[in-house]
């Protein structure tokens, strides 16, 4: 069973790290809670070892990654409290070791590759680094029908890190050298990757960028129509974490996607606001689409082309006095919940 120190430790990691998804985290009920900080944790673990190319060469951090694989799964032992709670969870949860296995493999890729000519080569990269993490996540969530939720759950976690690489274009240049948008995606917009290394933002990257704005919010379309297949107490919380990634995409258009000046981020005010818009809106339809649609900046191609507007959550309804009185109650889980730790 896993501990409270090693739950606490996962906790700051995660907090200190990983901001918006500790806000959805938060939400999730304790059963799930618990196990995501140490999942999280892990994550990160496994992502700063990557990140260390001006602490360790690329030999040792193949070897660390090959250690830390290892403990992972249990076949060797660790005095790390995140990694030992993390094999644990391994075997409590029955997470596929394929999926360790995966992503521990798109980790190590991060050492020698910096570069992705094709989408089909980044899709590959995102099976290990984004895909497997939203599989575990559905893991430990036990849904009844796990086969029919993965499937979605691999679709919603490459949209998470799809919006992510969107954001971090100047980021990712940077401080690793890597440029995640791929090759294909800036031959046809005619955007060379001296372009992107010098940060020379014009129409054409403008375009590359749309194209891949696009093919991540279909990825969210895929991923959020699978959230009716966990856990009912686990759903809020996915809800708010696609609404909240995938509001980037409101900063990134709202700068003409010039992501190449600056790294747009979500202000803590905005991910409050969408914190009581969601559960607002969760409160009054639990309906996981429904609510999506009505919340998020992601269009469906039956509202029209043109996203919908980040201030405007659809058509106005007429209010119940039920529905009031949820609104009411509403307000006052978010005064609790902003007030405590």
């Amino acid at each position: 069973m896993v501990e409270q120190e090693q739950i606490r430790r996962s906790k700051a990691i995660q907090r200190q790290t990983g901001k918006t998804f500790h806000l959805a985290t938060r939400v999730l009920p304790e059963r799930v809670r618990h196990a995501t900080y140490v999942l999280y944790a892990f994550f990160r673990l496994a992502d700063e070892v990557v990140d260390a190319a001006d602490t360790a060469p690329p030999p040792e951090q193949r070897r660390r990654l090959e250690e830390l694989r290892l403990q992972a799964l249990g076949e060797e032992n660790t005095d790390d409290p995140v990694l030992a709670a993390f094999a644990e969870l391994v075997g409590e949860y029955d997470i596929a070791e394929s999926d360790v296995n995966v992503f521990i493999d798109a980790m190590a890729s991060d050492i020698d590759t910096e570069r992705y000519v094709t989408y089909e080569e980044l899709e590959a990269y995102m099976d290990g680094s984004a895909a497997a993490v939203g599989r575990m996540m559905t893991e430990i969530m036990e849904p009844e029908q796990p086969d029919t939720a993965l499937p979605h759950a691999t679709a919603l976690g490459e949209a998470f890190q799809l919006s992510n690489f969107l954001r971090d274009v100047r980021e990712d240049v940077v401080e690793r050298d890597r440029i995640y948008l791929p090759q294909e995606t800036l031959r046809e917009h005619s955007v060379t990757e001296e372009q992107v290394l010098n940060f020379e933002y014009d129409e054409n990257f403008r375009a590359a960028m749309q194209a891949e704005l696009e093919r991540a919010e279909s990825l969210y379309r895929q991923g959020v129509a699978g959230i009716d297949y966990l856990p009912e107490d686990c759903q809020f919380a996915v809800l708010l974490a696609s609404v909240l990634y995938a509001d980037h995409h409101r900063e990134i258009r709202r700068r003409d996607c010039d992501v190449l000046s600056v790294t747009p981020s979500l202000s803590t005010p905005r991910k409050l606001y969408l914190l009581a818009k969601t559960r607002l809106f969760w409160a009054l339809e639990r309906d996981p689409v429904a609510v999506f649609r009505r919340v998020s900046v992601v269009p469906y191609p039956e509202d029209g082309d043109r996203a919908q507007d980040p201030g405007h959550s659809g058509p106005s309804r007429g209010r119940s006095l039920g529905a009031v009185r949820r609104m009411g109650r509403v307000s006052g889980w978010l005064r609790s919940f902003t007030g405590s730790e």
